[in-house]
């Protein structure tokens, strides 16, 4: 059992090796809840260096040495910052590592000059759905081409 506050959140260049196998667990859990699979070329696919201070960062979850999940951030134009890779691994979940990652990701787009947020997700992805939707996101138009998206996501950071 893991407890709720075992767990830290903190940055990690996107090219290491834990960031590394965080993105390689949430492409797997992906593949495996998608009926056709999944595939990040299809995803609105960022670039490396979207993750990056000061256009963005990456965060990557851990319990002890053990990495149990991810998200990204990345600025764009006019104050919009876009979350990105958000996973928590499945024994971790219920646990407030998902809110207390995505509280994380919103300071980091306050502390890059963000006054707005934006993020999508997939149909099946319900859980993430919910816990945008209790954190203040309301769904907007599609703003990106992710094929794998049905739901937009937006919310202004106060």
């Amino acid at each position: 059992m893991i407890e709720q506050a075992s767990y830290t959140i903190e940055p990690e260049p996107i090219d290491s090796p834990h960031a590394q196998q965080a993105l390689r667990e949430y492409v797997a859990e992906l593949d495996r809840r998608f009926p056709s699979g999944f595939d990040t070329s299809r995803a609105a696919p960022p670039a490396k260096t979207d993750f990056v201070p000061p256009a963005g960062v990456f965060l990557v979850v851990r319990v002890g040495e053990q990495v149990l999940g991810c998200g990204a951030l990345r600025t764009g134009p006019g104050g919009i910052g876009e979350i990105r890779r958000m996973w928590i691994a499945p024994e971790l979940r219920g646990r407030g590592a998902g809110r207390a990652l995505l509280t994380e990701l919103e300071q980091e787009a306050r502390r890059l000059g963000c006054d707005r947020i934006r993020l999508d997700t997939a149909a099946e992805l319900r859980e993430a759905r919910a816990l945008y939707d209790s954190a203040g996101y309301q769904e907007i138009p599609a703003y990106n081409d992710n094929e794998y998206a049905r739901h937009w996501y937006e919310k202004t950071l106060s």
